[in-house]
């Protein structure tokens, strides 16, 4: 019996891979074709991506968003999630590196669900409060730069729906949220963790998995 949470090991962290994680073929290649990017770095861990479609699917979700899609394997975890008329909103600002994503979204068969928006994500949020959809959404991922986080998390919580669910990535920032800031991006999340420990329109859990992962579901 532990108090508290375990620091994996590698021999440990491989054991967890290889007993839970269940990957889409799709899943892996694309995996697989980032490994080499020279950006690797920004894409979550398979077993987040597992995490996140398990939370999708305990919801019934039918709509959702992402802030943040890079090389798209994180869409592509929620969308195989989604039931057949689920629909993603798709936010980024990169046309070159989304582009690696869309054949493995139609190898995975999940192309036609994913609204992907190139394009400043807080323009395109602000577009769907504007055509009336605050409150028609059920789950959010927030996955781009840190700087940006506190105005895509507000505008997610007008978006989602009472009970709606929002997923904040990197909140532990690789521990640097304990240091004193040395960029506006540590900054804004140190700001921003403080302000979602006293929101009274959210409950949240902040996990350490991967990079810290805050669950903020709108009361």
């Amino acid at each position: 019996m532990s108090n508290r949470t375990l620091n994996l090991t590698d021999t440990l962290y491989d054991y967890v891979l290889a007993h839970s994680l269940r990957e889409h073929p799709a899943q892996a290649a694309l995996r697989d074709a980032t490994r080499g990017h020279e950006r690797a770095s920004m894409q979550i861990s398979p077993e987040q991506g597992q995490f996140m479609a398990l939370l999708v699917k305990l919801m019934g979700a039918r709509n959702a968003i992402e802030v943040g899609v890079f090389t798209g394997y994180s869409a592509l975890s929620v969308a195989l999630a989604l039931p057949p008329e689920g629909r993603l909103v798709a936010c980024d600002i990169s046309a070159e590196y989304t582009s690696v994503a869309l054949p493995y979204w139609r190898q995975a068969g999940v192309a036609d669900k994913i609204d992907l928006r190139i394009a400043p994500a807080l323009q395109t949020l602000e577009t769907l409060l504007r055509d009336g959809e605050a409150g028609l959404y059920d789950f959010a991922f927030i996955d781009a730069d840190k700087v940006g986080y506190d105005g895509y998390y507000e505008a997610c919580l007008q978006l989602v729906r009472q009970g709606g669910l929002i997923v904040l990535d990197n909140t532990l920032r690789d521990g640097k949220v304990l240091e004193r800031a040395d960029n506006d991006d540590t900054a804004a999340l140190q700001a921003l963790n403080i302000k979602l420990r006293e929101d009274q329109r959210i409950d949240i859990s902040l996990l350490p998995l991967s990079d810290g992962v805050t669950l903020a579901r709108k009361r």
